[in-house]
């Protein structure tokens, strides 16, 4: 039996048959011929063999060595993408070149991209106007690394990648023998052995940083060394009675803000799913179609830090989906539902249909900000006993003497100076989105209704996936838009993908 006569016992409407018969329409050579512009040779391996393979290891979460061991013994593997039965596969490495081609080049995620131009062909989602989005936490490739961990890695790598950091490691830092990758040897249950050792770490770190030549660094010499001076900051402040200056230091007993989790992967970051569960890893992204379950965009990004947020990443998703062609509804949990999220969305002509965020009273049980009256044209805001006073140009307003003998007092501040208020910058416009929210049963059914959607396609997903592959994020958000392409085909197929000639359209459609 031949590849060919394979291919024919394949499942109809299942991806393996789907390649068999249309990888080379969906995946032509001259997709990928801006990745190869030498005229001296081409790859051994086919470009539509190769991003078949891609698609099928991203919908399996597949390693590159299990992939090429799928490719070998697997017979829908090879009938699929047109691999003799009795030969072996590639080399797994060849996976790795290729990836690291498509990271590096104009269009990283054009698999994704050719997946998506089959969508458009087919037109499932014209004239769609609802567009969900989403996000969840991925766990990271690495362990999580403790402080002391942290600061040996970082000096290690310094010494390894900076030219003439070895010679300063040796004559400026004693407390560890930096040869060793391992702990010291103290008596760790002991508290001042391990304060004398973070102390004693972190001044390395400055003297190595102190001492190194004043030499241009190349690229990975000077991430290493940036690496170093942040580590050796995030975690330690100064000591007891100490200012920074006498070179004194003790673990911080606060968590820093961006906190970087491994120096082996600097991307990882602390992440809370819930208040109690912490997650380390990066955060994954959607933004899709309700009534098809379509991924249009995808994004993977840290978990944390500045421009991180679900809001933020929401709003570049919508605008880089080429499905969005005019105003559509929005929907999301509380997390889309920032003042500036809202400003966009309303700039754009779209319709949130988003759950506002929570309201917390400073006296349990008592009033919130909603209770107060803002009026933006005059600049002034109104208590719930009547009291008016002025917003400051920073946006707050303080009630302050006003609420001495206050009959409403103990159900609105605690606080001995009174009660103050911060307004948003757009909080006319969430007020007015959570008056529209609780005033109008159809927005909310409507969320109840379309919402839940994405929870399944993100459960598609991330099913058997939770862990990321790689380490950091470009890698990482590469195999995300990699895995959002095999999801979606795998969808259309069960709408009813059909296709010839490069033509494609849905059975029933």
């Amino acid at each position: 039996m031949d590849v060919e006569s394979l291919a024919a016992l394949l499942p109809p409407g299942s991806v393996y048959a789907f390649l068999a018969e249309h990888r080379r329409a969906l995946f032509p050579d001259e997709m990928f011929a801006d990745l190869f512009p030498s005229r001296l040779g081409r790859p051994s391996v086919p470009a539509d063999v190769v991003a078949s393979v891609l698609v099928l290891q991203a919908l399996e979460h597949r390693s590159d060595r299990e992939a090429a061991e799928a490719l070998t013994f697997d017979l829908r593997w090879k009938a699929a993408v047109g691999w003799p039965i009795g030969t072996p596969a590639f080399h797994p490495t060849v996976l790795t070149w290729w990836r690291r081609r498509l990271v590096r080049s104009a269009r990283p995620d054009r698999i994704f991209d050719a997946v998506r131009e089959v969508v458009a062909a087919i037109g499932v989602l014209a004239g769609k106007t609802r567009r969900v989005l989403d996000s969840t936490i991925l766990t990271d490739a690495v362990a999580t690394q403790d402080t002391v961990t942290q600061l040996i890695a970082a000096i290690r790598r310094v010494g390894r990648e900076v030219p003439g950091a070895a010679e300063v490691i040796t004559a400026h830092c004693s407390a560890h023998d930096y040869a060793d990758p391992g702990k010291p040897a103290i008596a760790w249950d002991d508290e001042q052995a391990r304060a004398r050792l973070v102390d004693a770490l972190v001044t390395d770190a400055h003297r190595l940083l102190g001492h190194l030549p004043e030499e241009q660094l190349g690229p990975r010499a000077a991430e290493a060394v940036a690496l170093l001076a942040l580590v050796a900051g995030q975690d330690v402040e100064p000591a007891e009675g100490g200012d920074g200056t006498d070179g004194r230091w003790q673990i911080a007993r606060r968590v820093a803000a961006d906190r970087v989790v491994s120096t082996v992967d600097p991307d990882a970051r602390h992440a809370h799913k819930t208040v109690s569960r912490r997650i380390d890893g990066f955060k994954a992204h959607i933004e899709g179609e309700p009534d098809t379950g379509l991924i249009c965009e995808c994004a993977l990004t840290r978990a944390g830090g500045p421009d991180t947020g679900d809001a933020t990443i929401g709003g570049e998703l919508l605008a880089r989906d080429p499905t969005v062609t005019g105003p559509v509804q929005v929907f999301g949990d509380s997390a889309y539902g920032t003042g500036e999220a809202l400003a966009a969305l309303d700039t754009a002509g779209h319709t949130a249909v988003i759950k506002p965020w929570p309201l917390h009273p400073a006296v349990p049980g008592g009033f919130t900000a909603e209770d107060f009256t803002v009026d933006e044209a005059a600049g002034t805001a109104t208590c719930p006993n009547g009291v008016t006073r002025r917003i400051s140009r920073t946006r707050i307003v303080t009630f302050g003497a006003a609420c001495r003998g206050c009959p409403l007092r103990a159900r609105c501040t605690s606080d001995r100076r009174g009660r103050h208020l911060t307004l948003h910058e757009h909080d006319a416009l969430q007020r007015a989105h959570r008056a529209r929210w609780h005033g109008d049963p159809a927005l909310r059914a409507d969320y109840r209704r379309y919402r839940p959607m994405v929870e399944r396609s993100l459960a598609w997903l991330t099913r058997g996936a939770r862990r990321v592959p790689y380490r950091g994020v470009v890698k990482n958000d590469a195999w995300w838009h990699l895995r959002a392409a095999a999801v979606n085909l795998r969808r259309l197929l069960a709408l009813g993908l059909t296709g010839g000639d490069g033509q494609w359209a849905l059975t029933g459609a």
